[in-house]
């Protein structure tokens, strides 16, 4: 999250428009608009303004993130208006401009999501909601759960056959969709519903909503919605936490919403995969000192869902100091490189969580005197299974693996608790 900047915050309305435009505002917006002396959105927005406004109108640039400070400061002192996309604060301007310092009156409209709710008859707490605008598809393949759901709010007028692409790529061929557009307009217009394997329309209006019903295709493989994906959803090279030992690894790293994990020695990137698919605002950072390893991990990210995974080409002992601070740390690789288990120690702050795994009698002892340092709980995770013996079917054993888990304490901060 930016910073918030520091002195007074700057007073700004912003008023959530829709496509019905000047008539589907409410007194309060309108009387807004007309009193501003300064009128900032999209050129679209500020087209739909009768000559009533005769604030100075400045439309946002492009990228428009990085010029929301300065824009704003440039009109500092003047009666500043900003124009919104249906509800500011549903995936709008109106997180920019709080994150910038501005303390905004926000006068919202329905929002798209809103209407393509009342449109379909979906009940809208039973929907999950996935924009695309600004950020890449891949972010829809998280989401994609059988007999679920899904609002899609895309970018540009491709949106519809991008989100297309994706389910039939992701074996959900099936998915019923329909796209909405300029939903609460005189131009409104809902397609016909079709499935994601027969789609062929052609690019539509840009402002629209991609509504997904979703269905997987029988041969397809399920991905739950816990740790503990199958093994065959990963690419990898058998640097992989394989699955069972990666729900029990999971559970001791106990991702909640919006914390940062550090996956050190990524390997595949399971770890923090499943990590970031606990919950869309989870974050995590990947070190993997292979560069063929680590754009394996940046494609297993991308095909499960989570393109935000951050992955760091480098060795451990050179990524770490750059880092932002862990909520949790996951050591996987590289236990014996001196320093590094008090480096992720020290970085941790309190009731932060620090989760090692290792195979090797090396590593292992390492494991067994932090523990006597620091405390927390050392167990040795054993997985068999049944294969064919002969006529018969037997167990095969894999190879053990201790995993010592732990969180920090204010007790523990110094790291030297004896």
């Amino acid at each position: 999250m930016t910073p918030v900047r520091p002195g007074p915050p700057l007073a700004v309305t912003v008023v959530g428009i829709g496509a019905d435009g000047w008539d589907g505002l409410t007194d309060a917006s309108r009387a807004a608009l007309r009193d501003a002396e300064v009128l900032i959105g999209g050129p679209r927005q500020l087209d739909l303004l009768p000559p009533p406004c005769t604030g100075e109108r400045v439309a946002w640039p492009s990228p428009l993130r990085p010029a929301v400070a300065d824009l704003l400061t440039a009109h500092a002192g003047r009666r500043i208006a900003v124009l919104a996309s249906g509800d500011p604060m549903f995936y709008g301007i109106g997180r920019a401009l709080v994150e910038e310092g501005a303390a905004p009156h926000v006068l919202p409209h329905p929002s798209s999501v809103s209407y393509a709710a009342a449109r379909l008859g979906w009940p809208l707490e039973d929907v999950e909601v996935v924009t695309l605008v600004g950020r890449p598809a891949a972010r829809l393949a998280a989401a994609l759960h059988h007999g679920r759901r899904i609002l899609v709010l895309g970018a540009d007028a491709t949106a519809p056959a991008a989100v297309a692409a994706l389910l039939r790529d992701h074996g959900f061929g099936p998915s019923r969709m329909r796209v909405l557009e300029q939903l609460g307009g005189p131009q409104e217009h809902v397609t016909d519903e079709d499935t994601a394997a027969r789609w062929e329309r052609p690019p539509g209006d840009p402002l629209a909503v991609v509504a997904v019903d979703c269905r997987r295709a029988p041969d397809a493989l399920r991905l739950g919605a816990v740790p503990g994906l199958p093994d065959d959803a990963y690419e990898h090279d058998g640097q992989l936490t394989k699955r069972h030992v990666r729900a029990a690894t999971l559970a001791a790293l106990a991702p909640a919403p919006g914390e940062l994990l550090w996956d050190i020695g990524g390997g595949s990137g399971s770890i923090a995969v499943e990590w970031m698919r606990v919950h869309p605002s989870c974050r995590a950072v990947s070190v993997e000192r292979d560069p063929v390893r680590a754009e394996r991990i940046t494609r297993n990210a991308d095909r499960l869902g989570v393109p935000g995974l951050r992955v760091v080409t480098a060795s451990a002992s050179d990524a770490l100091p750059g880092l932002p601070t862990p909520d949790a740390v996951f050591i996987g690789g590289g236990l014996t490189s001196p320093g590094l288990l008090d480096a992720c120690w020290a970085a941790l702050p309190a009731g932060g969580r620090l989760v090692a795994n290792t195979v090797t009698l090396e590593s292992e002892a390492l494991l067994a005197d932090a523990r006597r340092r620091h405390g927390g709980e050392l167990v040795r995770l054993a997985v068999a299974h049944a294969v064919p013996v002969g006529g018969f079917t037997g167990w095969r054993q894999a190879m053990p693996v201790t995993q010592w888990s732990v969180q920090k304490t204010p007790d523990t901060l110094s790291g030297a608790d004896e």
